[in-house]
């Protein structure tokens, strides 16, 4: 049988960490999709801890699930074949495929990469995908020229090499120091490597961006590449960036009486702060994340997230003083809310018998009478529910995925979520108290002040959204919004890529990518 012919590869390598190089790819796949193409995006190895499920249960990057969306095409483990969680300066959980694999120290793990079994995983990744599609946006990782690691990297130039890809070299201009960021990574890289970057993008620009023609101009001059153009910084985009940009801004959100306080305490380890992302873009909503127990000052929700490590996450919170916050913030009234590790948090005791993290146990926030025991066995599922703390028999829909290591007991207290699972055949329909724990979710406090919950990305569903926030808003003496707010809210986001990808059109001359693709089509 012959073999499907190999895709074209276009790269997006950076000067260093944070430069946009997962935003350009977004706006770059959008692009090609709109043209035609059948694009997927590929990032050999991630580092983060926003990560998504994809619909067959395996975990990946969030940037490389936002990048699946802008090529039109579900969300698969081979566009992130890697993903490092980390668990502390120096360790990580290693997920290959969607899978966990392992726990490793940074030491040990780039000791051997490049000669072990997760190369191998890189690449048949990226020949199943190469093979389905017909240009592939590959994102990388950090600088292009790390030179400490060139022996060890498994996902910039080996992978460019493998895919036999130009690169697009983009720089940071917000961050200052452009020029050197340019120059020094060219003269660092090979001149095998620089003869592959085909264009530099200047991103992050702020201001009127003639002022940088002559920049423009000694970097062509200087390097002899192409500066495809100016990128503009895009104020107020809605896409979940993996980056912790959006946490940064919101920190310094004021409170405002006419609005829905929210306050997301920040946690060291934090996961999955794309979560809230729905919810700050909610016109009667104002929501800021607390380093500090005074920084909640004011809320009338406090929101508990994700976290990689649970009790320390825990301790932390603690010695910052969060715990007599919490405490008196629900006997006034106040609402308290724990997402994934923020639910293990709220409960009375936490046990972590395998050393799933750092082992041991300890006593939570005792909020809710829940108990938490941390599993070796991962939890990763998309899965659809009924929101039943928040209406009963008329209960909103959810959607979401879930990702944790833990069993915890309810003791008790009624659910918050129904699962909507499929029956076995023939078991007939069952009542929600007659459940077992696979159909149910979560927990809820007798006066519903505080609840917790396994679902991340609930908040991203409009109608249960505006149940929760109207229910906020009447406990404060504001009248219920119309659903037209949120629904309003969904179609910004859902047009938001769109948005990106017609600046990204505007203001880069996409004449080597048409180059490259001229016998597949134009751009």
């Amino acid at each position: 049988m012959p073999q499907s012919p190999r895709a074209k590869a276009i790269a997006i390598l950076g000067t260093g960490s944070d430069v946009g190089k997962s935003m350009i790819t977004s706006g770059l796949c959008r692009l090609l999709y709109r043209a035609g193409f059948r694009v997927a995006p590929f990032k050999a190895q991630n580092m983060s801890l926003n990560s998504f499920v994809t619909p067959e249960g395996g975990e990946i990057g969030r940037a490389q699930a936002l990048q699946a969306e802008a090529c039109g095409i579900p969300a698969h483990v081979d566009m992130n074949p890697i993903l490092l969680k980390p668990e502390s300066d120096s360790r990580s959980q290693v997920i290959v495929q969607g899978k966990v694999f392992a726990t490793r120290e940074a030491r040990a793990y780039f000791a051997r990469n490049r000669d072990s079994e997760l190369f191998r995983a890189v690449e048949r990744s990226y020949t199943r995908l190469a093979s389905q599609y017909e240009v592939m946006v590959i994102e990388g990782a950090g600088s292009a020229a790390e030179v400490n690691l060139r022996d060890r990297d498994l996902v910039n130039w080996p992978v460019v090499e493998m895919a036999d890809a130009k690169v697009i070299l983009v720089g940071d201009i917000d961050r200052g120091g452009v020029f050197a960021q340019i120059i020094g990574t060219l003269d660092l890289i090979t001149p095998e490597e620089r003869a592959r970057v085909c264009g530099i993008v200047i991103n992050k620009f702020r201001g009127d961006a003639a002022l940088f023609a002559d920049g423009v101009r000694f970097l062509r001059e200087r390097t002899g590449i192409p500066v495809l153009g100016v990128l503009p910084f895009l104020c107020d985009l809605a896409l979940d960036q993996e980056d912790s940009l959006d946490v940064d801004i919101r920190r310094q959100v004021a409170f405002q009486p006419d609005r829905i306080n929210i306050a997301v305490v920040l946690l060291p380890h934090m996961s999955n702060f794309t979560d809230f992302n729905a919810l700050a873009d909610e016109p009667d909503v104002a929501l800021r994340y607390a380093a500090t127990p005074e920084d909640a000052g004011g809320a009338d929700a406090i929101l508990l997230p994700g976290s990689k490590t649970t009790l320390a996450d825990l301790a932390y919170l603690r010695g910052k003083g969060f715990e007599s916050l919490l405490r008196g913030h629900v006997h006034r009234g106040g609402e308290v809310v724990g997402v994934c590790g923020g639910y293990q948090m709220l409960g009375r005791q936490i046990a972590d018998p395998d050393a799933v993290e750092s082992g041991g146990s300890g006593e939570g926030l005792g909020l809710l009478q829940v108990t938490t025991v941390l599993m070796r066995e991962k939890i990763t599922e998309q899965v659809e529910a009924r929101a039943l703390h928040l209406g009963g028999t008329t209960a909103p829909p959810a959607r979401g995925y879930l990702i944790h290591m833990g069993r915890t007991d309810r003791h008790g207290h009624r659910p918050c979520f129904e699962l909507e699972r499929k029956e076995p055949s023939g078991s007939g329909h069952r009542d929600v108290a007659e459940r077992d724990d696979a159909w149910l979710d979560g927990a809820v406090s007798d006066d519903g002040l505080v609840w917790g919950t396994y679902i991340h990305g609930l908040f991203d569903e409009p109608l249960c959204r505006r149940a929760w926030l109207n229910r906020l808003r009447i406990r404060k003496g504001l009248p219920a919004a119309d659903m037209e707010w949120s629904q309003r809210v969904n179609r910004q986001r859902s047009g938001a890529m769109d948005r990106w990808a017609d600046h990204v059109e505007q203001y880069l001359d996409l004449t080597p990518i048409r180059a490259l693709l001229r016998q597949g089509g134009t751009v």
